[in-house]
C-alpha cells in the first residue's frame, strides 16, 4: 500500500492551481465574441466578399487550453519549491562539515557567528552609516547595533576571549558559530575575478562547469523527500537518475583537459579512471536494491521497506549498503578517495584553473552530489520517510498509539533529512579517521574487491526475491506479512562475519608486495602499514 502523510505538497498544488484556473475561467466573458471585418471589392476585381477576423467564444478556448496551463504551473510551482527546500536543506551540509570535523580534531572548527553583522572583523566596521539615513530612520538601527554589542559584542570576562576579538567563540551556541561562514565565502567567490587560462580550450573550459552543475541539479528531480514531495516519479526513476548521476565525470574529465595543464589534466586522468572503476560497481548495487524491492521506482522502493517488506533494506543487504556507501564516497571525491583533487600533490586537481563564481558553483555543487548520496542512502536502505522501527513502536501496547499520532503529525521529509545529515556526518567521519589511499589501490580496490561483491549481493538479492519473498518459504516466512525474523537475522549474521573474515584475515603475499591499501614503502626496510607515528615508531626500533 502506498505511504502517505500529511505534507501533500503535489496535492496542495495541484488544488491551488486547478483553483485559480477555474476561477479565472468563469471570470473570462462567455458567448461568441464576433471579430470579423467584411470587405466588399469591385465585382470587377473580386466576385465575393473577404471576411476577416475570427468569431470565438473565450471561455471554451480557455477551457481547450486549460489542462495544459494547469500542467505548467504545476510544474514550475513544485520545481521551485522543491528546489528552494534543496539548497535550504544543504545550508546545514557545510556547516556539520566544519564543526564535526572539528571537534573530531579537538577544535571548535569555523566560529563565525552573526555577531560579525555589527562587531566587524577584527574591530573593523563601517562607521556608524545609518546616521546618514535621512528623516531619522537610522535612529532604531543604531540603537539596535548598541545593544547587541553590549550583550553580545567583544567585551568578555577573560581578557584571552576579548583579544581574539569577534573571531572567538564566546560561548553564544545559539548564534549558530560557523553556521554562516558558508555565506561569506560564497561572497568571497562572487566577488572573485573569472580568469581563462591563456592557453587553454576557452569552450571547454566554460561548458565543463556547465555539465558538472546542471547535471547535479537534475538529480535532484528524481529524488522524494516524502510521498507527497518530489518534482518528477516516472515509472523508471532509479535508471534516469543513475545515468544523469553518471554524467558529471565527463565534465570533470573535460574540465581537467581543457585547462592546458599538467596537474589539472593528471586529476582529470585519475577522475575518470576512478569514476568508471567505482561506477560499475555503484550500479549493479542499485540493481539489487531495485530487485529486492521488486521495482525501479524510487518511491515504490520506500514502500516496499516500509509496508510490503516491513523492513529496512539495510538489515536484508548489508552488503549492498557497505558497497553503496563505499562507492558514493569514491563517487563524490571525499577521503579517502579524493586523489583526483589531491591538493598536496596537485595543487586542487582538476579545477586548479578555475577561479570566482565557476569556482564556488563546482565547489557546491561536489556538496549538492555528497547531499545527494547520503539521501539515496536513506531512500534505499534506511526506510525512508518512515520513523526508526515505526511499525514496532505503533504497535506497543500502551504508548502505541500515542507513538503512532506523534508519528503522523512528523512530516516524512524530516525523516529524510535527518538519516541523510546523519550520514553526511559519517561521511565527514570517515574523512577524519581515513587518509588518502593510492589511485592504483583505489582501482584495484573498486575492479578487484567491490566489482565482485557487488555481483555476489545482486545474486543475494534475487535469491531472496525469487526462492525467499515469491515462493514464501516456511522457514524464513515466520509471520504473515513482510520478510519475517529468520531472514533478516541470517542476512545480517552473514554480513557480520563477512566483516570478520575480512579484517582477521591477513594477505602476506599482498603485504610482502605492497598491494594493501596504506601500505608504504621504505627503500631498505620492509613494507610498513602507513598511519600516525609508524615512522617515528620504527626509526626508534632501529
Amino acid at each position: 500500500m502506498p505511504s502517505s502523510d500529511w505534507l501533500d505538497l503535489r496535492g496542495w498544488v495541484e488544488r491551488f492551481v486547478g483553483w485559480s484556473m477555474d476561477g479565472l475561467h468563469d471570470t473570462l466573458p462567455s458567448g461568441d465574441i464576433d471579430l470579423q471585418a467584411t470587405i466588399s471589392l469591385p465585382r470587377g476585381i473580386w466576385p465575393h466578399d473577404i471576411v476577416i477576423g475570427p468569431i470565438f467564444d473565450l471561455q471554451r478556448e480557455f477551457a481547450a487550453m486549460q489542462p495544459g496551463l494547469e500542467a505548467f504551473f504545476n510544474a514550475t510551482i513544485v520545481c521551485t519549491i522543491v528546489f528552494t527546500t534543496v539548497m535550504m536543506t544543504m545550508l546545514p551540509i557545510p556547516y556539520i562539515e566544519r564543526k564535526f570535523i572539528g571537534r573530531l580534531m579537538d577544535r571548535l572548527g569555523a566560529t563565525t557567528t552573526l555577531r560579525s553583522l555589527w562587531v566587524g572583523e577584527s574591530g573593523v566596521t563601517a562607521g556608524e552609516w545609518w546616521n546618514q539615513l535621512p528623516f531619522g530612520m537610522g535612529a532604531p538601527i543604531g540603537w539596535g547595533n548598541r545593544l547587541l554589542n553590549s550583550i553580545w559584542g567583544n567585551d568578555h570576562p577573560l581578557e584571552t576571549v576579548s583579544r581574539v576579538n569577534n573571531r572567538s567563540y564566546h560561548g553564544y551556541w545559539f548564534l549558530l558559530p560557523g553556521f554562516f561562514q558558508a555565506f561569506a565565502d560564497f561572497t568571497k567567490f562572487a566577488g572573485k575575478e573569472h580568469i581563462v587560462p591563456k592557453n587553454a580550450d576557452k569552450i571547454v573550459f566554460e561548458v565543463a562547469p556547465v555539465i558538472i552543475i546542471s547535471t547535479t541539479v537534475l538529480v535532484f528531480a528524481f529524488i522524494p523527500f516524502g510521498p507527497h514531495f518530489y518534482i518528477a516519479s516516472p515509472e523508471l526513476s532509479t535508471i534516469f537518475m543513475m545515468a544523469v548521476f553518471g554524467v558529471a565525470p565527463l565534465g570533470v574529465f573535460f574540465a581537467g583537459w581543457s585547462s592546458n595543464n599538467k596537474y589539472t589534466l593528471i586529476g582529470g586522468m585519475r577522475s575518470a579512471a576512478q569514476l568508471t572503476a567505482y561506477e560499475i560497481p555503484l550500479l549493479i548495487t542499485v540493481l539489487g536494491v531495485c530487485v529486492l524491492s521488486g521495482s525501479f521506482n524510487i518511491i515504490e522502493i520506500v514502500d516496499f521497506q516500509i509496508s510490503e517488506g516491513d523492513i529496512w533494506n539495510v538489515f536484508m543487504m548489508p552488503l549492498g549498503a557497505v558497497l553503496f556507501l563505499i562507492t558514493m564516497i569514491a563517487e563524490v571525491e571525499r577521503i579517502p578517495f579524493d586523489m583526483p583533487e589531491a591538493e598536496a600533490e596537485l595543487v586542487e586537481g582538476w579545477w586548479t584553473e578555475y577561479g570566482g563564481l565557476r569556482w564556488g558553483f563546482m565547489f557546491m555543487a561536489e556538496y549538492m552530489r555528497s547531499f545527494a548520496a547520503c539521501l539515496l542512502f536513506a531512500l534505499f536502505f534506511l526506510g525512508g520517510w518512515e520513523a526508526p522501527f515505526q511499525g514496532s513502536l505503533e504497535s506497543m501496547p500502551l504508548v502505541g498509539g500515542a507513538l503512532g499520532t506523534l508519528f503522523s503529525i512528523i512530516p516524512g521529509i524530516v525523516w529524510v533529512l535527518g538519516k541523510a545529515w546523519l550520514l553526511f556526518a559519517v561521511f565527514v567521519w570517515i574523512r577524519a579517521s581515513l587518509h588518502r589511499v593510492r589511485s592504483d589501490q583505489i582501482l584495484e580496490f573498486g575492479w578487484r574487491w567491490l566489482l565482485p561483491l557487488s555481483i555476489v549481493n545482486l545474486a543475494l538479492a534475487i535469491f531472496l526475491r525469487v526462492w525467499v519473498w515469491d515462493s514464501g518459504w516456511g522457514f524464513f516466512w515466520i509471520w504473515d506479512s513482510g520478510w519475517g525474523l529468520v531472514a533478516p537475522i541470517v542476512m545480517m549474521l552473514m554480513g557480520v562475519v563477512g566483516f570478520a573474515i575480512l579484517v582477521l584475515d591477513e594477505d602476506k603475499e599482498a603485504l610482502e608486495t605492497m598491494r594493501r591499501p596504506y601500505s608504504t614503502y621504505i627503500p631498505g626496510r620492509d613494507p610498513v602499514k602507513a598511519s600516525p607515528g609508524s615512522h617515528r615508531d620504527s626509526e626508534a626500533r632501529s
